[in-house]
Formats: C-alpha cells, sequence, structure tokens
C-alpha cells in the first residue's frame, strides 16, 4: 500500500481552526488582507483498511435546499468511511443527509471538516439553510416531519437567501503599536506619560489617570475603526451583523451577506478598505453557507441515543 499523502498546507491551516474557516493567503500591498478560502476539495477520505463498516441507524442533515428532485452528491459525508449524501423532500424542499450511527457526534476537525465539505459542495448548485452540526434524526419519517412541520419558515429563508452568501470578517491590531500612537497624537496622555516619568517620587495617581485615558482612546479608536469599515462595505453586502471580538487583538468580528453577484466587488472593497488601514490586519473568509443570517427554530427534536 503506498503510502499515505501528507495533506496539503491550506488543508493542515483549516483543519487546525477547528471551525469552519479555512487557509489560503493573498497579501495585498501596503495592507495586510489575508483571504481565507474555504476547502476546495470535495475528495472523499481513503477508508483506512481493516475499517469495520458502521452501521447506519440515524440520519445527519447538513442543510435544507429548495429541491423537488431527488439529488446525490456522493460519498463526501461523514463517517471514517465517507458516507453518501442525499436529499429528503417534501413538497419543494429537501434536507441533505447521509447515513450515521445514532449517537452524539465529536466535533473533531475530520467531523467538522467533513459536515463544511457538504455544505460547500451542495451550495454551487443551491442556496442552503446550513444546519448546526451535529444535526442527527432517527428516521427518514422524522426528516420529513421536521421539514412538514417548518416548511413556511423554510420556505421564506430559502427566498430571502436566495444567490447569497456568507463572508466572514474580522480585524485586528496591535495594541502596544496603537497606544504608542496615542501617546504621540494625544496631549493630554503624552503630558501624562512625561509626567510619570520625570516624577521621582511615587506616581500611582498619575498612572491611574494615564491608564484611564488610554482606555477611553483605545475604545474610541477601535469604535470609529469599526464604524468606517462597516460604513465602506453597505453598498457592497446586503446585509452585516456584527459578532463579538475574540481576544485583545481583534477589534471586529463580522459577518457580511453577500449577492452572488457582488462577491468580486466585495472582495475589491474589503482590499481597498485594507489599504486604507495599513497599520490593520484584516482577515475575511467565504463563501460560506449565511449561518449568522438564519434563524429558525426547529419544533421538532433531533435524536438522542437510546431514546
Amino acid at each position: 500500500m503506498p503510502p499515505k499523502p501528507k495533506p496539503s498546507r491550506r488543508t493542515a491551516r483549516r483543519a487546525r481552526t477547528a471551525e469552519k474557516k479555512a487557509s489560503s493567503t493573498n497579501g495585498v500591498t501596503g495592507s495586510r488582507v489575508i483571504r481565507e478560502m474555504p476547502m476546495r476539495s470535495t475528495a472523499p477520505a481513503v477508508a483506512k483498511a481493516g475499517a469495520k463498516p458502521v452501521e447506519s441507524r440515524g440520519k445527519y442533515v447538513y442543510c435544507v435546499i429548495r429541491s423537488e428532485d431527488p439529488r446525490r452528491f456522493g460519498a463526501v459525508g461523514l463517517g471514517s468511511v465517507p458516507a453518501e449524501v442525499s436529499t429528503v423532500h417534501y413538497k419543494d424542499i429537501a434536507a441533505v443527509v447521509s447515513d450515521t450511527p445514532l449517537e452524539v457526534l465529536d466535533a473533531t476537525r475530520e467531523n467538522v471538516l467533513a459536515h463544511e465539505r457538504v455544505n460547500e459542495a451542495v451550495m454551487r448548485d443551491h442556496t442552503v439553510i446550513p444546519m448546526s452540526f451535529g444535526t442527527v434524526f432517527k428516521t427518514r419519517d422524522d426528516i420529513i416531519e421536521l421539514l412538514r412541520g417548518a416548511y413556511s419558515a423554510f420556505i421564506d429563508v430559502l427566498l430571502k437567501m436566495e444567490d447569497k452568501v456568507e463572508f466572514g470578517l474580522k480585524v485586528l491590531w496591535e495594541r502596544d503599536e496603537v497606544v504608542k500612537q496615542i501617546e504621540r497624537e494625544d496631549d493630554d496622555v503624552r503630558h501624562l506619560k512625561g509626567e510619570i516619568s520625570s516624577q521621582s517620587g511615587p506616581t500611582y495617581f498619575a498612572r491611574v489617570q494615564y491608564g484611564r485615558l488610554v482606555e477611553s482612546a483605545l475604545q474610541a479608536r477601535s469604535e470609529r475603526y469599526v464604524s468606517e469599515i462597516f460604513e465602506a462595505l453597505r453598498d457592497v453586502a446586503v446585509a452585516s451583523r456584527a459578532n463579538k471580538p475574540i481576544g485583545d487583538k481583534m477589534i471586529m468580528n463580522a459577518a457580511f451577506l453577500v449577492s452572488r453577484d457582488r462577491e468580486v466587488a466585495f472582495d475589491a472593497k474589503v482590499k481597498a478598505v485594507g489599504a486604507k488601514y495599513a497599520h490593520l490586519t484584516f482577515r475575511y473568509t467565504g463563501p460560506w453557507p449565511p449561518y449568522n443570517f438564519v434563524n429558525i427554530r426547529l419544533k421538532l427534536e433531533r435524536a438522542t441515543p437510546g431514546g
């Protein structure tokens, strides 16, 4: 048996993200704009020799699409032996599913990537309503009941999301470098820093005041940057959503809903904005299913092991 090929650099970086974003990069002269692309390969993993077949007792649901005709997407689903992915229908909508053990799935990088791989393959030809990772139903009839019970909501969202995709944008800065800028540009901060440096006695109160001024200036500057970036991208996006930043370096964590015919314009605008803010780092991902813009509350409970 030939040696197993090493994963590509793009695949390895994507897997380390352990969420849904993966990596190849496009730099922009004069700025730091990093485009993190979905992994485009849909080739299933090769099953290990001697692996035991898994008994299929449940149905894993990846997404919901609008389709009247049965569809098959190949062996690209979850499992050590990638499962065949097909559709379960109700009227003119369908759930994209594969067989799976009736158990709680671990969010391993292999499983998460398989979930994403299916959604990415389906969204090339369909508008999708993505389901959260680990959505498992006991039977085909349970899925039909889901589609029937939420039919109006699914149709409404599918129409609203038609020919639209999601892009994620994170903006980061080097906090220490921004503090140095503030010290150069803010007279009060610069004066306090000089006062602290020149005093030979206690400087506690001056340091407290300095810290408050710096934090206030950082907050104001961060809010200004975020507001300006949202405004700059407004004309190339259908909608946007601000999520909570993660860590000290991130000042913006946003999702943008973009029409498919505006993807190139969105890409160009992000690069132009990045060039304007050369001291910031832009990381954007996509296209993805509209995770941040779909919110359907399911009435049918998902399957539970032993239930």
